[in-house]
């Protein structure tokens, strides 16, 4: 029997997809990264008895990345990126294993069937499957065909049948142009950001970022928000003068007229127009209308819509709102939410969806009305020719789905039944009036047929009051007439709906991409998410837009990224070259960068103003070990320390505290040590800022503190406080926190295991000694005489924080509440120890049966 392979985008993906074509008799189990489930079962496929087997990726299996040196800021010049840095498809997430995985669940199959998202990166995804697993499949006889390519845009039975039984191929040009994109973006991305990061990091202490980042799509993104800041700031607002009148009606009420001239700026006119006016008694009629008027429906929903109602009206960022979109769509509620089309096909089941919330307690009465009567076609709108509109396919409540998921699948939900609705119909009664020389005129509004608005309320033509009945030539009794003083308004911030409009008006992004390139500019301290989802650029965001429009404007202005993606689209659609594009496009940059290099001087006057230099930033903390003056520690990202006598900095670990430790030096260098800490529950390390960042040993890298250091003699290193082997990430050793009493700590110095032990104890020292059992360092620990746990009054202690039935019941083991991706690099820490051998290398066995006192409390 031969085997077909079936592979998702996400596991809740493939779990749902495997039980409606399996019809729920299949038998499951985890994969070998224990992330990705493997779900079997037996069927036919072109006409043949099979088996089938299901599983799924996590997003894209590989990323692109430079090779070796070139992601090492310090030994490549930033120029090179754009043509001589050779490139490499590496795993995206190394710790899932996902290319062997799919290699073994590929191996021996006949058939592949690619269920991945059906967009631009969902095509290349499917390469990227393909490329690990095509190697290890059977091969295939003949001209047989063995790659097939499913195309659904919902997680319902009817979809997923139908996409089965149209098997289609994955699409080349599509996954090209999105590695063309990706290479565009990283070579550009890298050069620019390398660039100015390492200039003005290096001359200005409160940046407060630890990254200066620049994008093709994130720098035009923050130049939209900047562009309204400056209009904000020069913003000059001027007086102006309006009449307002109101007349009294039989009725014993009044109606309040407004002037048709608007508004005046001079303010002799206007008290002019009101002395005249002031003189009238009556108000005469000059005309009256009445005309019935629609309000459309709207259209139906796509990516950008739902993304623009989502951060205006529920409150959501658009990374945010996507991704709860994206989990509603894997659990089958809605179908696929990135689509740019507004426009329903002719043969879309527009009942089906509806029938599906006829029973709903918010919105039967409506539905039930609509399938009776029968449903209004929707509006036409544009036809991307990706995926239908967004739609609810099955019913859902409050109860089921909870808090923002439930807001936002009602929004879309309240959405597709009002595109199916009528449109609201409502009589608009005018009455023109003249009082003395000037003429006013009064509205009113009255509903004939509330149509799509019961069901989307906000949407409602406002409740006014009906306007009497009156001909032309009749009078009423002027009130009064006033004369209000008014100034003009500057604009406001930019909300994130209005940027998302303005990205998509100048083509920036894409629909899945634009609240990343939103997020990103607030993760880098561009700019500041204000109440009412407004975007207030930062001085940093600020200075560097200005900066980039000095130099090149072209860098900030959306008019070369949108070139730039039209091109890429034609890449998908197979009318361009995708060497060509690439080529000339990464030419165009790379002039542009060297420009912007010979110009930086430009920007640097601008940052002069807003920022200070480091000699001025920050304050004293310990002392440089080549002048031994003070150096001061700048805690504004990328914290760091600046001798200025020296002119010399030094970086430090990120997200924790730093504070000096005890005056004490490092043998080395005679720089004072500080610490590191990332709170009380969590891990701390003392480091040398010299040696962190220029490693005094081989196996030491930068940016490592003493616990990594394999200094054979210093108190503070790897070699004198080193324990053994980490239970859970094996590159790493347990080290022993000395400063960590009357709570002690012992924590990994590479992962962010971190295990309390010895509450109370008065004193825990390394011993020379090892374990016989495991070989790992034994711990000499010394408790108050009050509080000691050992039996018989005894005070001390001599173990193995591994095998000592003793120390067993004294270890507990947690995670670090905080851990810097420095702390999880691959490689070993290798530290020799007073006559043991050396921590983590072979000879130090990992305790099997005996591990229990750490690797119980970690299960």
């Amino acid at each position: 029997m031969k085997t077909v392979l079936m592979v998702a985008e996400k596991p809740s993906l493939a779990q749902s997809i495997a039980r409606i074509l399996s019809r729920g008799s299949m038998s499951s189990h985890k994969g070998l990264n224990g992330t990705c489930s493997v779900h079997e079962y037996t069927g036919t496929f072109a006409g043949q008895p099979v088996h089938f087997k299901m599983t799924s990726v996590c997003g894209h299996v590989m990323t692109l990345d430079f090779l070796g040196k070139y992601n090492k800021w310090d030994k490549v010049d930033p120029a090179e990126l754009f043509s001589q840095a050779p490139t490499e498809k590496k795993e995206a997430n190394p710790k899932l294993n996902m290319v062997k995985f799919l290699q073994v669940e590929g191996k021996g199959c006949d058939y592949i069937v690619l269920w991945l998202d059906c967009d631009k990166e969902g095509e290349n995804i499917c390469f990227e499957v393909l490329d690990a697993v095509l190697p290890v499949m059977n091969q295939a006889h003949g001209s047989e065909k063995t790659v097939f390519r499913a195309r659904f845009s919902s997680i319902t039975d009817t979809d997923i049948c139908n996409a089965m039984a149209h098997l289609g191929e994955p699409d080349h040009n599509e996954a090209l142009s999105v590695d063309a994109r990706q290479e565009l973006d990283l070579r550009i991305g890298c050069a620019f950001t390398r660039f100015q990061t390492k200039y003005f990091q290096g001359k200005y202490g409160d940046l407060d970022s630890s990254l200066i980042s620049f994008g093709p799509c994130q720098t035009p993104t923050l130049g939209f928000c900047v562009e309204r800041h400056d209009k904000i700031q020069s913003f000059k607002p001027e007086t102006y003068w309006v009449l307002q009148a109101k007349v009294n009606t039989d009725q014993d009420r009044s109606l309040l007229l407004d002037w048709d001239r608007v508004r005046v700026f001079d303010r002799e006119i206007a008290q002019m127009f009101l002395n005249m006016t002031k003189l009238e008694k009556k108000a005469q009629v000059e005309a009256t209308s009445k005309k019935e008027k629609a309000k459309q429906r709207p259209l139906a929903l796509n990516t950008v819509e739902m993304l623009r109602v989502a951060s205006s009206a529920l409150g959501m960022g658009p990374q945010h709102a996507m991704q709860t979109a994206e989990r509603l769509y894997t659990q089958g509620y809605i179908s696929y939410p990135r689509t740019e089309t507004t426009h329903y096909p002719e043969s879309f089941d527009l009942k089906g969806p509806l029938r599906q919330q006829a029973n709903h307690p918010y919105w039967a009465d409506t539905v039930k009305q609509l399938l009776a009567e029968g449903i209004n076609r929707p509006r036409k709108g544009h036809d991307a020719g990706d995926h239908p509109p967004i739609t609810p396919m099955r019913s859902a409540t409050e109860a089921e789905l909870g808090g923002e998921a439930w807001r936002l699948y009602e929004y879309i939900t309240r959405h597709f039944i009002a595109t199916v609705s009528h449109d609201c119909r409502y009589l608009q009664s005018t009455i023109s009036f003249r009082i003395g020389p000037e003429r006013f005129t009064c509205m009113g509004k009255t509903v004939i047929s509330p149509g799509f608005t019961e069901i989307m309320p906000w949407q409602s033509v406002p409740l006014e009051e009906s306007l009497p009945t009156c001909q032309k030539g009749d009078t009423f009794a002027v009130g009064e007439v006033k004369m209000l003083e008014k100034q003009t308004s500057p604009p406001d911030y930019l909300t994130e709906a209005e940027l998302i409009t303005l990205m998509e008006k100048h083509g920036i992004g894409t629909d899945a991409s634009i609240p990343v390139h939103i997020n990103n500019i607030c993760q880098r301290n561009y700019v500041v998410v204000e109440s009412g989802r407004r975007l207030k650029p930062t001085n940093l965001g600020i200075v560097l837009v200005h900066g980039y429009y000095k130099i090149d404007a072209e860098l900030v202005l959306p008019t070369i990224r949108s070139a730039v993606e039209k091109q890429l689209n034609l890449i998908a659609q197979g009318k361009a070259d995708y060497r060509q594009v690439l080529g000339h496009t990464l030419d165009i940059f790379k002039r542009k960068f060297h420009y912007f290099v010979d110009s930086i001087a430009g920007m640097d006057e601008l940052m002069e103003v807003s920022f200070s230099p480091l000699a001025a930033t920050g304050k004293p903390l310990s002392r440089c070990g080549k002048c031994h003056r003070f150096m001061k520690y700048i805690q504004a990202k990328p914290s760091r320390l600046h001798c200025s006598h020296c002119d010399e900095t030094y970086t430090l670990p990120q997200n924790g505290t730093i504070k000096l430790y005890k005056e004490l030096r490092c043998p080395l260098d005679d720089f004072e040590l500080v610490l590191w800490s990332s709170g009380s529950r969590g891990k701390s390390y003392p480091l040398c800022p010299y040696c962190s960042n220029h490693p005094p040993f081989r196996d030491m890298k930068k940016g490592t503190g003493c616990n990594e250091c394999t200094h054979p003699t210093c108190q503070h290193s790897l070699s004198m406080l080193g324990i053994g082997q980490c239970v859970e990430c094996e590159s790493g050793v347990l080290v022993l926190d000395p400063t960590s009493g009357p709570k002690w700590r012992v924590a990994c110095n590479r992962c962010n295991v971190v295990a309390h032990c010895f509450e109370n104890a008065h004193r825990v020292r390394v011993s020379s000694d090892t374990c016989g059992a495991c070989e790992a360092a034994l711990l000499d620990v010394d408790f108050n005489k009050a509080k000691s746990p050992l039996p018989g009054d005894a005070t001390q202690h001599v173990g193995c924080v591994f095998c000592d039935p003793i120390f067993q019941e004294l270890v507990e083991l947690k995670h670090a509440a905080s851990c810097h991706p420095m702390h999880r690099g691959p490689g070993r820490r290798q530290g020799r120890g007073r006559g043991r051998r050396p921590a983590g290398k072979p000879g130090a066995r990992r305790p099997k049966d005996k591990m229990s006192a750490l690797a119980a409390y970690f299960v």
